[in-house]
């Protein structure tokens, strides 16, 4: 079955579809306009700005030439400003992880907590110390916690052998809810996992549950894969893209975590990726940037597409449409910005 059978075309909106963005040069950066393509990366967003951490790309003039030290990786952070629609390479001090593929990434306050991942070569240099980087710091402090000062604590399920979840060493992608921590998908070199039953681990009784989903009552169940991103919404999680071993998937899927139904949703990735990022906003709106979208030519993109994945707030459709009506606002001071009215909250989204 082809990707677009039984989807309709009448079930595409503005704001179940996905928007490809441009950007304009930083005032700030003049020189560097936008990252270059890779894949691996992560990504996390506010309600103001993107940010993009590492990455890899093989080609040695995509990934910056000579003057990358660190080729074929991204050893940088970069900033998307929603309001001005502009991308700038943030300067940070202190120690910036090596380990800059496949890591995971999360966003706590104002700081930008990285765990893991892998170096070149890929499986051989593998980190699992935690690093933090406070992004609203006009300084940026970057501070490493080595976590053989703390204290692990190895869980063992009560399952037997044979009930626990499959190894998994090509990206896999989580979802929790008040007692469960969901596996979505993943793999290895050669398998992608299927997502007609997941496994969950149950923070209640130590145990590994496999769960049986309900599939699309027209369509069936999403294709397995890897390498795909994930966000969640309060208990529905969507995923997006990814591998399947034979093709690079363009869907996008979510699953209410109260039901276990999984939904398709109209909208197609633009360019098909897997090893792609993606990030939602606090309003619900999802960023996804990146990936690879052609392995025999193993092509990498630096493209960035939005799409709301719930239907957006007045407020914040009417901040929408008032960046675009005035694409100037961002360069007016905050008392002038105060006499127009503006809230503080918004005010923040502009600077």
């Amino acid at each position: 079955m082809s990707f677009v059978e039984g989807v309709g075309h009448r079930g595409l909106n503005p704001l179940n579809k996905f928007e490809k963005l441009s950007w304009r040069p930083s005032v700030r950066d003049p020189g560097h306009c936008a990252p270059p393509a890779r894949s691996g990366h992560r990504c996390v967003a506010d309600n103001a700005n993107l940010y993009v951490f590492g990455g890899y790309n093989p080609d040695f003039e995509e990934a910056g030439g000579s003057e990358n030290e660190d080729y074929p990786l991204f050893r940088e952070l970069w900033r998307f400003h929603f309001a001005t629609a502009t991308w700038q390479q943030l300067r940070t001090e202190g120690y910036m992880p090596t380990e800059l593929a496949s890591m995971s990434v999360v966003l706590h306050g104002n700081n930008l907590l990285v765990f893991g991942g892998t170096g070149i070569p890929f499986g051989e240099s593998n980190g699992n110390d935690v690093h933090v980087c406070n992004i609203h710091y006009k300084r940026t402090d970057l501070h490493r916690l080595d976590l053989s000062t703390r204290v692990w604590v190895h869980l063992k399920p009560k399952n037997a052998p044979i009930d626990l979840p499959e190894e998994r060493s090509y990206r896999h992608e989580l979802a929790h809810d008040r007692q469960r921590i969901y596996i979505l998908g993943g793999g290895t070199s050669w398998t992608s996992y299927p997502l007609d039953k997941i496994h969950a681990y149950n923070l209640e009784t130590n145990y590994w549950e496999r769960i049986a989903t309900k599939p699309h009552e027209k369509i069936g169940y999403p294709a397995a894969r890897r390498c795909h991103s994930c966000v969640q919404v309060k208990d529905e999680v969507f995923i997006c893209g990814g591998y399947n071993g034979e093709q690079i998937l363009p869907d996008l899927w979510k699953i209410n975590l109260q039901t276990y139904q999984w939904s398709r949703l109209p909208a197609l990735m633009p360019e098909p990726a897997y090893f792609h990022c993606a990030a939602i906003t606090p309003a619900g709106c999802m960023y996804v940037h990146g990936g690879v979208v052609n392995m025999p030519e193993n092509q990498r993109t630096g493209s960035l597409y939005k799409v709301w994945l719930v239907v957006p707030s007045l407020l914040e459709l009417a901040w929408e449409r008032l960046l675009k009506a005035y694409p100037r606002l961002p360069q007016l001071s905050t008392p002038q910005l105060h006499s127009l009215g503006l809230a503080h909250t918004f005010i923040q989204r502009l600077k």
